[in-house]
């Protein structure tokens, strides 16, 4: 008997660490993790792209002594584990390198133009919410129906569409034709610089200042692509929220919800959609990194001067220092994200904690 007590005894000691700090450990561990698989990746990719970054640097007509003194001052001649430690610790002090095409640290440019793409993506995934989780549970209710037709049609054309070509489109018809909306860009010339800058997004900046007519124009200019991208955030939104809810409705509580007496507007509202918010957070979330790194081709269509249509150009010109600082970003956004999402998890639903 005292054997079996002792052991009873020492199977009821208290773990090593309470669960709330073993649960943060480990989130730090698989963030500490991804961001090291990330920049690696980066690393990787800056170093096997077929581009000699020294010649973008000094030009073809350099000297050899010019090149060799550029290729020490990088740190190109020493081991790729060694280059990647330093790498590494410039990344985490905010060091991106400077850019070749503006002359400025990476870390000042990528700060400058991530406010656009982070205003036009943001509009385009509380459009592509407002209106693909409506529509989403509006089609599960009448699965079959034709109303479930016309959504699915219009939600597989917003996801199938090139982006592109509806941008080019939009442009023709609701600018060029109808006039109702502004043309490229953020701002028409006359509205540039009457504001000043403080978020870098020019709705926030203008309603700070109290300008509604700087308001107005960047909001008949913003309206157009953001809608092209909450168009395709809509129809990811839509789809995955009408497959959750079919899930719901097909419960056997939905069905004891109507038994009971409960009106329509309760057992989808209170009790279906309510089962499905924790899925649609991460779904919301996924949508919103997508936008803010997928916008490249709506930027360039638009001339609008954000991350996407930075990390192209810096591309195009062999501006590896540009490219490799905005892929990182993006990919915090990722992570970033990802961490918001659990948190979001834990306060929609008890039981994740």
């Amino acid at each position: 008997m005292v054997s079996v007590t002792s052991q009873t005894e020492e199977g009821r000691k208290p773990a090593p660490f309470p669960p709330w700090l073993r649960s943060t450990l480990a989130t730090l561990g698989s963030i500490t993790a991804t961001l090291l698989g990330l920049l690696l990746v980066t690393f990787v990719i800056g170093r096997v792209m077929p581009i000699d970054p020294v010649l973008a640097i000094v030009g073809e007509r350099a000297s050899q002594e010019t090149y060799d003194a550029v290729y020490h001052q990088l740190g190109l001649d020493k081991p790729l584990m060694v280059q990647f430690f330093y790498y590494l610790w410039d990344v985490v002090h905010g060091d991106f390198g400077n850019s070749l095409l503006t002359a400025r640290p990476v870390s000042q440019d990528i700060a400058r133009v991530f406010p656009a793409t982070m205003e036009l993506a943001t509009l385009g995934v509380v459009i592509g919410m407002l209106l693909g989780i409506p529509m989403g549970v509006l089609s599960a209710v009448h699965r079959g129906t034709w109303v479930d037709q016309t959504i699915r049609v219009l939600t597989l054309v917003g996801y199938s569409m090139p982006i592109f070509w509806l941008g080019m489109m939009g442009l023709l018809l609701f600018y060029g034709i109808l006039g109702w909306v502004g043309g490229p860009g953020r701002l028409d010339i006359f509205f540039e610089g009457l504001v000043p800058s403080v978020t870098g997004m020019v709705l926030v900046d203008a309603l700070l200042a109290g300008d509604m007519d700087v308001f107005w124009n960047g909001f008949f200019h913003l309206i157009l692509p953001a809608s092209l991208l909450g168009y395709y955030s809509l129809a990811y939104i839509s789809r995955m929220t009408r497959s959750f809810m079919l899930e719901q409705l097909s419960a056997e509580y939905i069905t004891t919800a109507r038994v009971k007496g409960l009106s329509e507007r309760q057992v989808i509202w209170g009790h279906a959609f309510k089962n499905i918010r924790v899925q649609l957070v991460t779904v919301i979330a996924l949508s919103y990194a997508n936008l803010l790194e997928g916008s490249v081709l709506t930027e360039i269509i638009f001339s609008w001067p954000g991350i996407g249509s930075y990390i192209t150009t810096a591309l195009l010109s062999a501006d590896m220092n540009a490219v490799l600082g905005g892929t990182v970003v993006v990919g915090l956004i990722f992570i970033c994200l990802n961490i918001l999402s659990d948190l979001l998890y834990k306060i929609f639903d008890p039981r994740a904690k």
